[in-house]
């Protein structure tokens, strides 16, 4: 087992360096520590990526352990010590900076290392003792960082994008049972911030679901991109170093730890070179966010007030909205997602360079993408979350107030076109903005409809979805 020694040396290309003893990663993630200190956010942030480098390396051990390239004792410590990375132990080891240079081997080395001296201590030797157990010859067997790294960040972005798809659904339902309890609430439409048709507060709720429910497909499309990997390809996609059966092999397996429905890539030169999923995904990712914000745009403007505002719907109050203004109440949830959303479209933005300025046979560039997309996914995640629970659930609606808004409203001119004509309409509606009378009282002043007429054509049936009241006959043929 370790000794006492407050540290230990290890050696590599460049020479030898004194390792905290009771560290399990080694030399070549002290290097990156001391060349990339960039964000001090280091690769542990991202739970999923260290599960999934995990999962990588516990396929390649058994994929290589059936090969008989690597003893089963060796093979076994590894796939044992991987396992505890998968439930939750070790990740505090996982150290270097989530943007690094050389396309991801900083965090490859960063695995090898923490699992070999992981495995060392269950097979009985001490951290460091690498003759007995090598980070690269046995953790990192039949493998190159330009394969393991890629398809673990597949893994993971596909783990992270399911509990995307969760909180989607749970934001989706939540306006569904919005728009039901409002489903009889009549308002004034709006096009171009100016007064339109009538139609329900729970169809303008609908259509909010409907919005979030396309982007829940979109997504679940685009994380399919996700389960082509390049396991196998080793350096440039050759294969050079790996045994003809483990491409197969390993994805046999990790498909099986994972549970995704994994497949090899069928040209795996051009599928190590390749981010085309990842910048699907992350286009995907900023329609959501775009999605979002316009929906909490509405949600504040259609809250605004509450006197000299639209006052439609009322939000939950949260938190006090003003230090000098007593009694003010912010829309504080919709302008935290309006944020992340600004945030996600710059991540696109990131990606999209990165991706483009890939070279040759590798893209150098992974690293920020993987950044870029888990800070996306995570921060869409949380204000999914958020917008549901501090937010949507608690939307009450200004029944009066919106009542009244119809009433007064020279829109619902637009339902009466079809029987009086659209020149009518239009004188309607403009002595209407000019005297301040209603519509209403207008139509039968001018005798160009009955009370009976205009109850059932003014009704809320009639006004918000095609009617047939409309189509029989009933239109005035002199209009």
């Amino acid at each position: 087992m370790s000794t006492n020694a407050a540290v230990r040396i290890e050696h590599d290309l460049l020479g030898e360096l004194a390792i905290p003893e009771c560290a399990y990663y080694g030399i070549h993630t002290s290097r990156a520590l001391d060349n990339f200190p960039i964000t001090g956010i280091p690769i542990s942030s991202m739970p999923d990526l260290v599960r999934a480098l995990a999962s990588v390396k516990a396929a390649a051990a058994l994929a290589n352990k059936q090969l008989s390239l690597l003893p089963d004792d060796k093979a076994d410590a590894i796939v044992e010590a991987c396992y505890e990375i998968r439930a939750g132990r070790w990740h505090e080891q996982f150290v270097v900076d989530v943007i690094q240079g050389g396309a991801g081997t900083s965090t490859n080395m960063n695995a090898n290392e923490v699992i070999a001296n992981r495995a060392l201590e269950l097979m009985g030797y001490s951290r460091g003792t690498y003759a007995r157990l090598h980070p690269n010859e046995h953790v990192n067997l039949c493998q190159s960082t330009n394969d393991v790294y890629p398809t673990t960040v597949k893994v993971a972005l596909y783990a992270a994008s399911t509990g995307l798809v969760e909180v989607l659904q749970a934001l989706r339902k939540s306006l569904d049972r919005k728009a039901t309890e409002f489903a009889d609430i009549l308002k004034i439409g709006r096009t171009q911030l100016q007064d339109a048709v009538p139609m329900t507060l729970g169809q303008e709720f609908a259509a909010f679901s409907t919005m979030v429910e396309d982007d829940e497909r979109r997504l679940i499309e685009a994380m399919k991109g996700l389960c082509e990997i390049n396991l196998g390809a080793t350096a440039i996609g050759t294969g050079i170093n790996a045994h003809p059966d483990y491409s197969a092999l390993v994805c046999q397996h990790l498909r099986r730890i994972t549970g995704m429905p994994l497949l090899t890539a069928k040209n795996l030169i051009a599928a190590t070179q390749d981010v085309s999923a990842f910048v699907e995904l992350s286009g995907v990712l900023k329609r959501i966010a775009l999605k979002l914000s316009k929906i909490c745009n509405d949600l504040r403007l259609l809250s605004s007030g509450p006197r000299a505002g639209l006052n439609e719907i009322g939000l939950p109050p949260v938190q006090a909205g003003s230090s000098i203004m007593p009694g003010k109440v912010n829309p504080v949830i919709p302008e935290v997602v309006n944020q992340i959303a600004y945030e996600v479209i710059g991540n696109d933005l990131t990606v999209s360079f990165a991706a483009e300025n890939g070279q040759l046979q590798l893209n150098a560039f992974e690293p920020v993408i993987a950044n870029s997309l888990f800070k996306s996914i995570k921060h869409l995640r949380a204000g999914c979350l958020t917008l549901t629970s501090r937010c949507i659930e608690g939307i009450t609606a200004n029944v009066d107030g919106l009542k009244r808004t119809v009433e007064n409203s020279v829109g619902v001119v637009t339902a009466l076109s079809p029987f009086i004509g659209y020149a009518n309409a239009t004188l309607i509606a403009r002595e209407a903005l000019d005297s301040g009378r209603s519509v209403h009282e207008l139509v039968l002043t001018k005798g160009l409809l009955s009370s009976t007429e205009l109850e059932r054509i003014l009704c809320p049936s009639v006004m918000t979805r095609p009617n047939l009241v409309v189509w029989k006959g009933e239109r005035n043929e002199n209009r």
